[in-house]
C-alpha cells in the first residue's frame, strides 16, 4: 500500500505534466498564429455612386426618367415651362452628389427649388414612381434601386406643401 507521501507526490507529478503538456500546446497554437499571414484587409465598399455605374448612368436614368414625366398626366403639366436640359444637369449634378459623386451641385436647396409652387405629396410619389420605371429599365440591381430611392424620399419635405 502506498503511504501518503507517495499518493501526493504523484499527484504533483501529474499536476506538473500537465502544466507542462498545455503550456507547450499554448506555444505551439501561439507559434501557429504568429506564423500565419495576416488576413487580407476586406476591400472598402464602393459609393453607390460607382455601384450604379457612375455619371454616365446617373444621365441615362434620369434622361429617361424625363421622357416619363413628360407623358405622366398626373404631373407632366408641373414641368411645362421648365428647361428640360437644365433640369436634367440639376437632377444628374444633384443624384451624382448624393449618391457619393465626385459631382458639384449649383443648384438652389430643394426647399428654395419649390417654394410657391405647393407640390402635393402624390405629385412626389409620382415623380419618384416615373424614376424607378426608369432605374427598372436600366436593371439597377435590387439593393442599389432601394438606396437611391430612399435617398429620394429623404427630400419629400423639403419639396411638398411650400
Amino acid at each position: 500500500m502506498k503511504s501518503v507521501v507517495q499518493v501526493l507526490e504523484a499527484a504533483r507529478r501529474a499536476a506538473i505534466a500537465f502544466a507542462v503538456a498545455a503550456m507547450a500546446a499554448t506555444v505551439a497554437v501561439l507559434a501557429a498564429c504568429a506564423a500565419a499571414p495576416p488576413a487580407p484587409a476586406p476591400a472598402p465598399e464602393r459609393s453607390l455612386y460607382e455601384r450604379v455605374g457612375g455619371r454616365a448612368a446617373i444621365e441615362a436614368v434620369v434622361e429617361d426618367a424625363t421622357g416619363n414625366i413628360s407623358t405622366d398626366p398626373r404631373i407632366n403639366q408641373r414641368f411645362g415651362a421648365a428647361h428640360i436640359p437644365t433640369l436634367n444637369r440639376h437632377l444628374v449634378d444633384l443624384l451624382c452628389v448624393r449618391l457619393g459623386g465626385p459631382c458639384t451641385y449649383t443648384g438652389a436647396n430643394m426647399a428654395a427649388a419649390h417654394e410657391g409652387m405647393f407640390i402635393r405629396a402624390d405629385e412626389f410619389d409620382a415623380l419618384i414612381e416615373d424614376l424607378e420605371k426608369s432605374l427598372d429599365k436600366f436593371h439597377v440591381p435590387p439593393r442599389e434601386k432601394g438606396e437611391v430611392l430612399a435617398i429620394l424620399r429623404q427630400m419629400k419635405g423639403s419639396v411638398i406643401d411650400h
